[in-house]
């Protein structure tokens, strides 16, 4: 999502500005601007069925309607609030302001788009927000980035969460957790008062999502082990590795809108935001390929698809500040790092993260966030009027020392927030509605129970009928039938 990467002049006001160089004197709308940012929008919103097949192919068979269930919704329930009122809460007018930082927005601001300009740019307080296309269209574009959000987070807790609590879950969380992340780093809140850059979603999306999700492992506890008689795989390893290609192939197309978008003008910075967008992700993959042979002996698929998720993640950050060879570095030193932490996250007897949401996105975006101090191009590039012309993006961001710090603590404040926010609305929710510890209730947040339907024919049992092992003594008194689990309610 947007923003950082072009702002050169939202200073005093925290407005947003499209690019360095464009006078925000005289709104108007520009038919190329315009029309790449249509094309941007919907490669984001295309995103979100991406990671749905992206992450179906990461679990059991029984529970893909789920998984992908809790992706495809968003797009309706979180654009429906961000229309509403989170639009506003993340870009609208100062609210919350502490010794002049702010930290929330005005969700009056806009209101149901109320004043949300659709002949002209987005203005706030009579000053231009971002100029060069139509407001409702910013406001669109980064709707998109606030929709495959929480989506994100719904890998950590498979087979731990029925379909109605998650609708909770992801209403609370846009507000308590994405909107003042959104509102700190791209509306011009305390990170972004502070020197603070995130070109396209690092501490917003990546960091948000994946620290939310280390939150929900915590407050959720493990998947319960299957019964007696029933292989201890079966409802953990990916069961389809076709799925997890699409949706990599899905989510890596739309991450040029991500990045490119980003920009928010067609021109050289969406072009380097493009070309960096396509090399990390291709370092990621070959990195993640090389230690899974050096690791297991064998490269795996599901280790390249990861790989290039990786990249895309550690670069999203920085993809319009550094120079190619640098998205190179990044996408190598966050698939070994993501790697590790992955393993890590596999054999811990703690934290169950099927869809790897934590050590991929959580880490990646960490780690991408620090990289903008440390791979931004150099200090010649600082000043937009005497900058040489390689230059990735002059006058916006410079590697240093001071600046690595900045990025640091935001980085750090990021996922702190994000993990303790979300593990204490879920365990706030657990007073209303306890969390599925029993393989019993763990099979009423899978497909046959909660839907009446089934990803594959196959699996398709007998109305009324779940199948479980008949020598399970711990859910031998357990009612299984559907009807029972509908009266309690999705």
């Amino acid at each position: 999502m947007a923003t950082q990467g072009a702002a050169a002049a939202m200073a005093a006001s925290g407005a947003l500005s499209t690019a360095p160089l464009r006078s925000l004197s005289s709104g108007h709308i520009e038919t190329g601007t315009t029309a790449f940012m249509f094309l941007a929008t919907a490669l984001v919103q295309f995103m979100t069925p991406g990671l749905a097949f992206f992450y179906s192919g990461m679990v059991g068979s029984r529970s893909v309607v789920m998984v992908m269930y809790q992706s495809f919704v968003a797009l309706g329930i979180v654009f429906m609030l961000w229309t509403v009122f989170v639009f506003s809460l993340t870009f609208g007018e100062p609210w919350i302001v502490v010794n002049g930082y702010g930290f929330i927005a005005r969700p009056d601001t806009y209101f149901m788009l109320n004043d949300v300009g659709i002949y002209g740019p987005l203005q706030r307080a009579s000053t231009i927000v971002v100029n060069g296309f139509p407001g409702m269209l910013f406001m669109a574009y980064q709707g998109m980035f606030a929709v495959i959000t929480p989506a994100l987070i719904s890998g950590a807790f498979v087979d731990r969460m029925r379909f109605g609590p998650y609708l909770i879950f992801i209403t609370l969380w846009l507000m308590t957790v994405y909107a003042p992340l959104g509102y700190w780093n791209w509306g011009g809140g305390w990170m972004f008062q502070i020197g603070a850059w995130d070109f396209a979603g690092g501490m917003v999306v990546h960091e948000a999502a994946g620290f939310s999700a280390l939150g929900a492992m915590l407050a959720l506890g493990r998947r319960a082990p299957p019964p007696r008689g029933r292989p201890k795989d079966e409802d953990i390893a990916p069961h389809s590795l076709p799925l997890v290609l699409l949706g990599t192939g899905m989510l890596w197309f739309g991450w040029f809108g991500f990045n490119g978008g980003s920009a928010l003008t067609i021109g050289g910075l969406a072009t380097i935001a493009f070309v960096n967008t396509q090399l990390a992700p291709s370092a990621g993959m070959m990195a993640w390929i090389a230690l899974d042979w050096l690791w297991t002996g064998r490269p795996s698929l599901l280790g390249a698809c990861s790989g290039a998720v990786c990249g895309l993640v550690v670069i999203t950050p920085s993809a319009g500040f550094v120079q190619p060879q640098m998205a190179m570095f990044a996408g190598i030193l966050g698939a070994i790092l993501c790697y590790f932490t992955v393993q890590a996250v596999k054999s811990s007897k703690h934290l169950d993260d099927p869809c790897d949401t934590l050590g991929v996105h959580g880490i990646g975006g960490f780690l991408g966030t620090i990289l903008v101090g440390v791979l931004a191009d150099p200090y010649e590039c600082s000043l937009s009027d005497t900058a040489p012309v390689w230059c990735a993006n002059p006058g916006t961001v410079t590697r240093s020392w001071h600046q690595t710090y900045i990025q640091s603590i935001c980085a750090v404040v990021a996922a702190a927030y994000s993990a303790i926010a979300t593990y204490l609305l879920l365990s706030m929710m657990s007073q209303f509605r306890s969390p599925l510890k029993t393989y019993a209730q763990q099979e009423t947040a899978r497909d046959a129970i909660s839907f009446l339907e089934s990803a594959y024919k196959v699996d398709v049992m007998e109305p009324g009928h779940v199948e479980r092992s008949t020598d399970d003594e711990d859910a031998s008194d357990q009612d299984y039938s559907v009807g029972a689990e509908l009266d309690k309610g999705l």
